[in-house]
């Protein structure tokens, strides 16, 4: 929805009958269009600097990545009893990280109530992930202030619900990092190491390509707007990949046995073992290297 401003929050809708961006944020944080903080939490430093105001969001959006990850940690420690802290600590950051923060302001369409000076708005700040999840933090500050904790867990709550129910349904709660890190180790492998190999452009949208090593061999290659996710979609890719996706799941077979063996007892080197097992494995399917 296209926007103009107005004296109250800064903004008022373009076209009349529809619901204001206030009130939709009001809906989403649980919170009074007129809120004490709510203005603070809209304001961009650059549009702070050139109207010379004085607060902006970036002390509230410090206050708000705490209340989001207390609150978020409070939800995955009493929804999931039986987890340990390594799955607790993987799920977090695939709900809480700048990305998904990001995306979920998008997907909310809350992007434009964001107060942006006229430089910032010219280099399409609007679109940078930063900028927006620290607008979603600092809302949860405002939140946070001015109704207090439970508000606060319930924005926080319907914030993340969507994304760990599409986790909770996915093949594995694990990021796959972590899974292609324990499932290597499993086989006697140390842990992968990630390399940037290609970065480019401008510094509001930068992207990285990162290649991920296993001891001797080499995984897939994974590019993203960030090194992490650009590490991310490698170890996704690896995992994805026949022959790896066979070594690492299905070492038992008869043919990829002696490999992971060797692997898991230090007998020879644990890279060219794994790459044995994944050649192994590839030529009990031989289609598989047709894929």
């Amino acid at each position: 929805m296209r926007t103009v401003q107005d004296n109250t929050l800064g903004f008022r809708p373009v076209a009349s009958g529809r619901p204001s961006m206030s009130n939709k944020i009001a809906e989403l944080f649980g919170i009074p269009p007129d809120a004490p903080h709510v203005q603070e939490a809209l304001t961009h430093p650059s549009y702070a600097n050139e109207q010379g105001l004085g607060p902006h969001n970036q002390r509230l959006e410090f206050l708000g990545d705490a209340v989001l990850g207390l609150c978020v940690t409070e939800l995955l420690f009493q929804r999931f009893p039986d987890a340990d802290e390594g799955v607790l600590t993987s799920l977090r950051a695939q709900l809480v990280n700048t990305d998904a923060l990001a995306d979920w302001a998008r997907e909310q369409q809350i992007s434009e109530a964001l107060l942006l000076g006229r430089g910032a708005e010219g280099s399409n700040l609007r679109a940078s992930n930063n900028v927006l999840a620290d607008f979603v933090e600092a809302l949860i500050a405002a939140t946070f202030l001015d109704a207090g904790l439970d508000a606060a867990r319930v924005a926080c709550s319907r914030l993340v619900t969507p994304r760990l129910a599409m986790l909770a349904t996915s093949r594995s709660r694990l990021d796959p990092k972590t899974e292609l890190q324990q499932r290597f180790q499993a086989l006697g492998g140390t842990a992968p190491t990630y390399s940037v190999i290609e970065s480019g452009g401008p510094a509001h949208d930068r992207w990285f390509v990162v290649r991920v090593r296993l001891g001797d061999s080499w995984g897939a290659e994974g590019r993203g707007r960030s090194k992490r996710l650009a590490e991310r979609e490698a170890a996704r890719l690896t995992l994805a990949e026949e022959a790896w996706q066979q070594a690492l799941m299905s070492a038992d077979t008869p043919a990829a046995a002696p490999a992971a063996a060797s692997a898991a007892t230090g007998d020879g080197n644990t890279g060219a073992s794994l790459l044995r097992a994944v050649d192994a494995t590839s030529a009990l399917d031989p289609a598989a290297e047709d894929r």
